[in-house]
């Protein structure tokens, strides 16, 4: 069961008033709403009210932009505040408008909290106009809340559609358009924006029930999604209680049924009611028929068996799997050019320490210091000379940016400083360091130290008297 908070939002802001003299009467829909016992049918939390500014259009004049946009945009971010810690609470937002103009608000909450959750959020949009005019389809703009749907699409100025920097709201893709009228004067905008939309023709063809499963598929990919409510999407003919009516809607029937559709899943994160004008319902015969639909509308949330809220993982933009993270290799030894005739090379563990009698250390063989220049750096820290002429016998320590240790010729780790620090092996010499993986010809092999012979592994016989070696200790 899923507690339902209800916030009054009485904004007017986003309305031009009705005459010179007059101020939009959709403020007053909360309290009207409430009036008919909204929240004790609801058996709703009251979380209070955001009180707007002033509604004061002033000297505004077609060409100045959006009517008051600073104090819109003031409100939105604080409504956003409010409906992010009713979610926060695991409880399910009913907000009263108002006109659409609170769109805003709710619209940035849901980009925070897509942002915060690493998602992308939906939102299913039930008018009965599109409120798509912009700038670009449009000689001019002025009100809010016939421009919401393309504000909160990242369409018109940016003081309103990127307040905090954020851009759209929601993605086109990720928007569903129900109820507007076939004839809907930026149909073809919404068409060419590839925003989904189901006219009430389309809606009625289909019916309620069906269209809210499509428009729960059609945001599969989102984590959730906000679903704003117009009652101008019902006909004038049962609700003309609206600023702009406009014949071809729904039935209150009809928007129950879709309203239950649309609610009755945990990816739907909350619902916004707008428009309702009381000015027009004298005897309130009207805010009690918005109360019965939305009361029995929401019933699914309120069921014993609802769940809370659950966010869905974002969807991947393609179907391609993640990248592998790039792996940053050692570069490898350039494989050794031998003399012509001379006879390959034998592999590491076959060599044997041992040099010329009455030297002073064990010998590195000139072969092997050809083939691996890395052998001859750690006989030299062993304390004999290298026999290759011109080879490095102090090479540039410095940071590894693979392993972390010192860097040997051809950008490899060298161990050679660490030797005189490990404990020596069974004769007394320093501990030896075998090659361990594919042969020269592949490139260098990983160094392992080793201080003696591991159980069970005899060393070699010594070969033409010289002293014993270590047995080789590879992991």
């Amino acid at each position: 069961m899923r507690r339902i908070a209800v916030l009054d939002a009485p904004s007017n802001l986003g309305l031009r008033p009705p005459t010179p003299t007059a101020v939009p009467g959709c403020a007053k829909a909360p309290g009207a709403l409430r009036d008919q016992g909204l929240l004790a049918r609801l058996r709703a939390r009251d979380a209070g009210c955001l009180t707007p500014p002033r509604y004061d259009p002033g000297d505004w004049r077609p060409g100045d932009g959006v009517c008051h946009a600073p104090e819109i945009a003031a409100y939105s971010a604080a409504l956003a505040d409010r409906i992010g810690a009713i979610i926060d609470r695991g409880e399910f937002p009913l907000v009263l408008g108002g006109d659409c103009s609170i769109l805003l608000g709710s619209a940035l909450a849901m980009h925070r909290l897509g942002e915060a959750v690493g998602g992308r959020i939906g939102l299913v949009f039930v008018d009965g106009h599109s409120d798509f005019r912009h700038p670009g389809n449009a000689s001019y703009v002025g009100a809010a809340a016939g421009e919401d749907l393309a504000l909160v699409t990242g369409r018109g100025q940016a003081d309103l559609a990127a307040i905090e920097g954020r851009r759209p709201y929601f993605r086109d893709i990720d928007v569903v358009v129900l109820g507007i009228r076939a004839q809907d004067e930026y149909r073809l905008d919404l068409q060419a924006a590839g925003i989904t939309t189901r006219p009430v023709p389309a809606l009625r063809a289909e019916g309620a029930a069906r269209t809210a499963q499509w428009a729960h598929e059609e945001l599969a990919d989102c984590a959730g999604y906000w679903v704003h409510v117009d009652v101008d999407v019902l006909d004038p003919a049962v609700m003309p209680a609206v600023d702009a009516p406009d014949a071809g809607g729904i039935a209150f029937a009809e928007l129950e049924i879709l309203l239950a559709g649309l609610v009755d899943t945990p990816h739907c994160l909350g619902v916004e009611l707008t428009v309702f004008d009381p000015d027009y319902d004298v005897d309130g015969a009207y805010a009690a028929e918005i109360v019965n639909t939305v009361v029995a509308g929401l019933a699914p949330v309120t069921a014993p068996s609802a769940v809370p809220p659950r966010l869905l993982p974002a969807a991947p933009e393609t179907r391609l799997p993640p990248a592998a993270p790039e792996t940053r290799l050692v570069p490898a030894a350039p494989e050794p050019r031998l003399p012509p005739g001379s006879r390959p090379f034998p592999a590491p563990e076959r060599l044997s320490p041992a040099g010329p009698a009455g030297s002073d250390g064990p010998a590195v063989d000139p072969l092997a210091a050809a083939v691996d220049p890395l052998a001859a750096d750690l006989s030299a820290a062993a304390g004999a000379p290298p026999a290759v002429a011109g080879a490095p016998t102090d090479p540039p320590a410095g940071p590894d940016r693979t392993r972390g240790g010192p860097v040997g010729p051809a950008g490899r780790v060298d161990d050679a400083g660490l030797v005189a620090g490990y404990p020596p092996g069974p004769t007394g010499t320093a501990p030896l360091l075998e090659p361990v993986g594919p042969p020269a010809s592949a490139g260098p092999g990983l160094l392992r130290r080793v201080t003696g012979a591991p159980p069970g592994d005899a060393p070699p016989p010594p070969e033409d008297g010289a002293p014993p070696r270590p047995a080789a200790g590879i992991a």
